[in-house]
Parts: C-alpha cells; sequence; structure tokens
C-alpha cells in the first residue's frame, strides 16, 4: 500500500487532469455497463480528491510566501 500512496504523491496535477477526462469520456460511452460505471465513479473520485489536496498545498505554500514577503492576490 506504501507504493501506491507513492505513486499518488508523484502524479502531477496535469496527470489527474488527463486521468479524470479519460474517466468522463470513457462514462460518456453508450456500451459502458453500469459495473463498470461504478468503477470509473470511484476511480474519478479519487484522482478529483487527489488534485483538490494538490491544489489545497499550492495555496498553503503561496500563503506562506504571502507571509514572509508581503501580500499578493492570486
Amino acid at each position: 500500500m506504501a507504493k501506491q500512496t507513492e505513486k499518488k504523491e508523484g502524479t502531477s496535477l496535469e496527470e489527474l487532469f488527463v486521468q479524470l477526462e479519460s474517466v468522463i469520456q470513457k462514462m460518456e460511452g453508450e456500451d459502458v455497463s453500469l459495473e463498470d460505471s461504478f468503477q470509473l465513479y470511484h476511480r474519478g473520485m479519487d484522482a478529483l480528491k487527489q488534485c483538490s489536496e494538490r491544489i489545497d498545498e499550492v495555496e498553503k505554500k503561496m500563503l506562506i510566501l504571502d507571509e514572509e514577503g508581503g501580500t499578493h492576490e492570486f
């Protein structure tokens, strides 16, 4: 399980967005079974959660930089 966590942490935001787009395209397909839809949904939600966590990390870093060097809007 540690390897899976390391892999998730090493995935860039751009790669996560590509994964999300792929999941969306597959879910929009006409020949997707209900079971496959549930699996795709969970994969998409996992990728979305990772995206949100990454964006939060970036925002925190920006706030730290602002505290050290002044205030800046972003």
